[in-house]
């Protein structure tokens, strides 16, 4: 069975209330124990810093006194040397040659060794060793006139118990390795003889900074440093708890006989606040982000449900930022859905896709562009651009395919004019199947100083969309190009022909006007695919709708109606008008034979690549004046084809049988017979509209 947090802590003060007295003195006792060795350990690190700081001014004095040896002369030595050992801050001055051969020397300086302040920090002796430092010194070298070193000069201080007493006021000192006295083994310090030795010899066991205890004492030792070359020992006494035993038992007595009563509060008071906290961790964890913890006071747990609060408030505030910028970034994504989905207009797209990209990546502005032939065309902020391919930062991006981001100035290419300024920039391009199709462009990131690299990858997902949609469009006016055009020729096909006659009917009956209709008609074509194959017969029609091209206005429209027959609409032409056109197009058809391939090798005729006469047949309509509908002016112009392939071929003629209306054949040209063959041809002339094509006039 689990307990709660209040069943424990309830036990746990039970069982202290009930447990031995004894184990409950021993343990305060214990713990006075501890604070009085901290204590202890506070003081050893005050006094030994106190005694590096000592040490560390004597070692500078010192040094401060050789140096000025150093640099007298020989004649104003002694006198100063005398000075400055007056003066108390060293016991001596001796001046020795490189080869130890003492030059000048003031005072009695003790015999060596010495602890060097300047000098590397070596192992002191260890007790017993018959020897130690008998001083304290610092040495400077001597130069002469040309910079060569000429020996040192050395300031030196013997080593006393009132030197030592005088290094920290908070605790005893000790040198271990022996004092000034000759062959002495007991250690120079200011604790008494036999403590001294005890403190020597725990102290050399110790590494530098630990705490040993010896005698009722804490010692601590003190490595040599090069501001401090002395092996030293510190001390100071330990903790005494004579008389605190029978307060301590009156005191867990007394404790004993209210725990019982305390225990059930204070596990109410210490539980309920965590209680409430856990209740408002579960709600928060279970989506509600409004939850609070009450603070109920200024301890750990009134922190803790302070800064749960805190975290929640900033949470929540933060998730609410999260969802708005989810939701714009949806609506942005949902416009250009809906744009892509409802819309062919690769302009509008690409403005919704440059609109998203600077949303999401938050730049003040960007650029668009595609290529065409040799340089890129597009839109900045609506205004439109033109970059040459190779040059500056957008047009090197779709010359190398490589995205580029940075500083204008310290990064890539240097803009060109007609480039948009910026400072900073992000640019990639727009790869389409077989090469770069443009360049998508970020400048100025509003709120930072440069685009990074999440900036470029969300770019090239937003440039992956702008070639999807530009090869869409493409697929989308090739599809509907394709499906409104005869593949062969590149004129309108049949399908075409019905919607275009009845819109420009509607459109010459409400501004009332005249809409002229052409049925054009190759004359015997069957005979040339006959006589040359298809394949000629295919470049007989290619060539004939060029030529039908090359003689009509922008505002003509072409059709291919089946086979060999084709319907021309003239917007704002009369008869006249009608068949001045029918008569172009007479001579401009039969005027020039057409090269043909020549017939394959496996036809059943062979013959070589030539060139045929070819001849048109015209039949002229036009509207309101020949029919007051669509079809009737198309039935109109087709009984004029009738009687044009009636009068011989080769020429055009009126609906409605007008004499001043009839053209005559075009002059030069055959009326009959079958091709004439200048040297081989081939082509099918079959129908690709949906429709098969009308019976035969003759042809």
């Amino acid at each position: 069975m689990a307990f709660t947090l209040r069943a424990r802590l309830t036990a746990a003060f039970l069982a202290v209330v009930f447990g031995p007295v004894l184990l409950g003195a021993v343990l305060v006792a214990l713990t006075v124990q501890r604070v009085d060795s901290a204590r202890a350990a506070d003081r050893l690190n005050l006094a030994s810093d106190a005694v590096r700081g000592s040490v560390n001014a004597l070692c500078q004095q010192l040094h401060a006194v050789a140096s000025t040896a150093a640099l007298l002369p020989d004649s104003a030595r002694e006198p100063d040397g005398v000075a400055l050992v007056a003066g108390g801050a060293a016991g001596a001055v001796r001046v020795e040659d490189r080869s130890g051969r003492v030059l000048f020397s003031t005072g009695a300086a003790p015999p060596r060794p010495w602890a060097e302040c300047a000098g590397p920090p070596g192992d002191a002796p260890r007790p017993g060793a018959g020897h130690g430092y008998t001083a304290i010194a610092a040495r400077v070298p001597l130069r002469d006139q040309r910079g060569v070193s000429a020996g040192y000069a050395f300031a030196v201080r013997a080593l006393d118990a009132a030197l030592l007493a005088r290094l920290t006021p908070n605790a005893s000192v000790t040198l271990i390795g022996g004092g000034p006295e000759a062959l002495s083994t007991e250690p120079l310090s200011t604790e008494p003889a036999n403590r001294a030795e005890r403190v020597a010899d725990v102290a050399a066991g110790l590494p530098d900074g630990e705490t040993g205890r010896t005698a009722g004492r804490y010692v601590r030792r003190l490595t040599p440093a090069a501001d401090e070359p002395l092996p030293l020992a510190i001390s100071t006494p330990g903790p005494g708890v004579g008389g605190l035993g029978p307060i301590l038992a009156g005191a867990v007595a007394l404790a004993a006989t209210i725990a019982l009563g305390v225990a059930w509060w204070l596990a109410r008071g210490t539980t309920r606040p965590l209680a409430e906290l856990a209740g408002a961790v579960d709600r928060a964890a279970g989506g509600d982000l409004s939850a609070r913890a009450p603070v109920r006071g200024l301890d750990e747990i009134g922190r803790l449900a302070a800064t749960f609060n805190r975290m929640t408030r900033e949470m929540q505030a933060y998730v609410g930022a999260l969802t708005a910028s989810r939701d714009q970034l949806r609506g942005h994504l949902d416009m250009l859905g809906r744009t892509l989905s409802s819309t062919h207009d690769l302009h509008r797209i690409l403005g919704v896709i440059l609109q998203t990209a600077r949303a999401v990546t938050g730049a003040r502005s960007g650029a668009v562009l595609l290529v065409e032939q040799d340089a890129l065309v597009g839109i900045s902020d609506d205004l439109p651009l033109r970059v040459p391919l190779g040059t500056g930062l957008l047009g090197s991006v779709a010359a190398t395919g490589t995205p580029l981001r940075g500083r204008v100035g310290r990064d890539g290419p240097a803009l060109v004019p007609e480039e948009p300024t910026c400072l900073t920039y992000v640019a990639v391009p727009l790869r389409g199947p077989d090469s770069v199709r443009g360049v998508l462009a970020l400048y100025d990131r509003l709120g930072a100083d440069e685009f990074d690299d999440a900036d470029v990858a969300t770019l090239r997902t937003f440039a992956g969309q702008a070639a999807i949609a530009v090869e869409n469009v493409r697929m989308h006016e090739e599809a509907q190009r394709l499906s409104h055009t005869d593949p062969l020729t590149g004129l309108y096909n049949y399908r075409t022909l019905n919607e275009a006659l009845r819109r420009e009917v509607e459109r010459a009956g409400r501004f009332g006007h005249q809409l002229c209709v052409l049925v054009l008609d190759l004359d015997r074509f069957k005979e040339v695919n006959d006589s040359f194959g298809h394949a000629a017969g295919d470049a007989v029609l290619v060539e004939f709708a060029r030529r039908v091209r090359a003689e009509i206005r922008e505002v003509d429209l072409a059709f291919r109606h089946g086979g060999e027959e084709f319907v021309l609409l003239l917007p704002e032409t009369d008869a006249p008008g009608g068949i001045t056109v029918a008569e172009r197009l007479c001579a401009a058809i039969g005027g020039t034979p057409m090269v043909v391939p020549p017939r394959l090798p496996d036809s059943r005729v062979h013959k070589p690549a030539g060139r045929v006469p070819v001849t048109v047949s015209v039949g002229v309509a036009v509207f309101p004046d020949d029919g007051t509908s669509g079809p009737a002016v198309m039935e109109a112009a087709d009984d004029a084809l009738y009687a044009a392939k009636a009068a011989g071929r080769n020429t055009c003629r009126a609906a409605g049988g007008d004499a001043d209306l009839i053209a005559s054949p075009a002059p030069g040209l055959s009326t009959g017979g079958a091709p004439e063959l200048v040297a081989g041809g081939g082509g099918s002339g079959a129908s690709t509209g949906p429709h098969a094509p009308r019976q035969s006039r003759g042809r």
